[in-house]
């Protein structure tokens, strides 16, 4: 493919993987774009330039601000999406139209479809125009219709609700739509979690993007008893309970995707809350070495979890990407030689080789139970999803204790914190430090939007703040992201782990025996060479990669 050959000449890719991506891509070149971008580190900028010189397409400009609707939508949606191409401006040749593949046959097909426009071309990358796509074509156009025709329905919703039956909705009902509109919406825009959150006057549904959450759209409260009550058949939930909190999950296709959705809901003052995860299942599993952990992380890391025996713990809050390193995790140590069984609630990805256990609490198999059956089945490797109780912290560390190797995730606000918590659910202080080989805490932070980025002058406090944390660091000049349509106006784009990890030494395992402060134990830790969370985010902005602001909302510098 001309496209690879133009990225291994300029020196973006090598021979190697070249050969892997024309593997995965199968000769298309919008598939090889996004491998390209997602799995091989290719710039976007290198990728347009490739992708022009192998179509022999002038390179499009990704920074041309907001688009004009009147001109965007000259074409239809469908053959925006279908072929990744969007209208950005009017030019004497026709409409400037950015494509990811502007080879002359996606052209033909292209033109054919539109029917007579005439199109001046331009080569862009996969990401550019999806952006651009999703900012042109919201879903939240016709959705005020669609809620008017709620009214009559809610009656019918009544009666069926007080027989306890199951209310019948076929696949074109109003409330079918909005779910299905929501979910598509909130899959585009990257959404991690939807949040559906009656208050007062409105129902307000809003977006967790790269950990932070932006509300999308607004309804009218008369929605939300429709909408709760689709989400809970979906999730096979209990429709007539509106008071006891619920868990449930269903799957659904997006845009071709196959994509699980985990559902929870909470009676709060104004009704029903419900919170949905989004799981996608077409995402390639991250590996190890592509989590973005800095080289001497990485080689420490990598080393501690190919011992025989012993416990590694992944520590942080929720949503701070523990399940993506375990998985990574297990990437890297699956060998066919080895037995490696999961115990996980609920099981987020399946892996091929691997035993998945799901915990049910209904059946009794919780992950204390599931944890004491794995011991009887030979294993190597156990990966518990995460440790809640005493119960499982007490059972995963005399495995550990008894020749296995144990993952954990465990919730904790850093590395030494992480050991403390172990010791807060009663765990005695020998079995802690004999136990455990190394903890790795971990948090994500966004990253400059790469297509905005501009130099700005740092406050005094913003810079008092660097300059303690960044180790004696010299940099002069700042970046911050200005705000574009790329980024949806917010500076950033994406997210990268910043990770922290604590090696067990003999020294610091005397001190947990004796019971030591958090502090004594991390200073002990950074006199070993522990490179703290705050130094390696502050690294990243001498990288320019993120921002001082960031860091601080992230990690809260003291």
């Amino acid at each position: 493919m001309a496209t690879g050959q133009a990225l291994v000449q300029a020196g973006f890719l090598d021979a190697e993987k070249l050969a892997t991506l024309l593997q995965e891509s199968n000769g298309d070149l919008l598939k090889f774009s996004d491998f390209a971008l997602t799995r091989h580190g290719v710039g976007r900028n290198e990728l347009a330039q490739a992708v022009g010189a192998a179509c022999q397409v002038p390179v499009g400009d990704p920074s041309v601000g907001e688009l004009d609707e009147e001109i965007a939508t000259k074409v239809p949606e469908q053959i925006c999406r279908d072929h990744k191409v969007i209208a950005i401006a009017e030019s004497p040749e026709g409409l400037v139209l950015y494509a990811a593949d502007p080879s002359p046959w996606r052209r033909q097909q292209v033109e054919a479809a539109a029917g007579g426009l005439r199109f001046a071309w331009r080569a862009s990358d996969n990401k550019t125009v999806t952006s651009f796509i999703e900012q042109m074509f919201r879903t939240s156009s016709n959705l005020d219709e669609i809620v008017s025709t709620f009214a009559g329905e809610e009656i019918q919703r009544k009666e069926a609700e007080k027989k306890g039956g199951e209310v019948n909705l076929d696949d074109q009902s109003p409330v079918v739509q909005l779910v299905a509109k929501i979910v598509s919406q909130a899959l585009r825009d990257r959404t991690s979690d939807i949040h559906i959150e009656p208050l007062d006057d409105r129902l307000r549904i809003r977006f967790r993007v790269d950990g932070h959450l932006v509300e999308a759209f607004s309804l009218p409260l008369s929605a939300h008893n429709a909408l709760t009550s689709r989400l809970k058949i979906m999730s096979e939930m209990n429709i007539v309970e509106k008071r006891a909190p619920q868990d449930g999950q269903f799957s659904t296709k997006v845009d071709g995707k196959e994509l699980d959705v985990r559902v929870a809901s909470v009676a709060t003052v104004f009704g029903e809350k419900i919170v949905m995860r989004l799981l996608d299942k077409s995402k390639s599993m991250v590996g190890l070495a592509e989590l973005g952990m800095p080289k001497e992380t990485y080689n420490t890391y990598s080393k501690l979890v190919h011992a025989p025996f012993g416990m590694v713990i992944c520590a942080g809050p929720t949503g701070a990407g523990k399940t993506t390193t375990l998985y990574a995790t297990l990437l890297e140590i699956n060998s066919t030689g080895k037995n490696v069984t999961t115990v996980e609630d609920p099981v987020e990805y399946v892996f091929p080789g691997i035993n998945q256990v799901q915990t049910n609490e209904k059946a009794g198999l919780t992950f204390a139970t599931g944890l004491k059956a794995l011991l009887r089945q030979d294993p190597d490797v156990i990966l518990v999803g995460e440790i809640r109780d005493a119960d499982t912290a007490r059972i995963a560390i005399q495995s550990a204790l008894t020749g296995h190797f144990v993952l954990s995730s465990l919730h904790g606000t850093d590395a030494v914190a992480a050991l403390h918590r172990l010791l807060d659910m009663g765990i005695e202080a020998f079995l802690v430090a004999s136990a455990i080989v190394g903890v790795v805490s971990q948090r994500l932070i966004r990253k400059m939007c790469d297509n905005c980025k501009e130099p700005y002058e740092p406050g005094a406090e913003e810079l008092a703040v660097f300059r303690q944390h960044s180790g004696g660091s010299e940099k002069t000049q700042f970046f911050q992201g200005a705000g574009c349509s790329y980024c949806s106006g917010t500076g950033y784009r994406d997210r990268i782990g910043v990770y922290e990890l604590l090696r067990i030494t003999p020294e610091i395992r005397r001190l947990i025996v004796g019971w030591a402060t958090t502090e004594e134990l991390r200073r002990l830790a950074v006199a070993q060479g522990m490179r703290t969370m705050l130094r390696e985010a502050m690294q990243l902005v001498e990288d320019d990669i993120t921002t001082v602001p960031e860091v601080v909302r992230t990690l809260f510098a003291h």
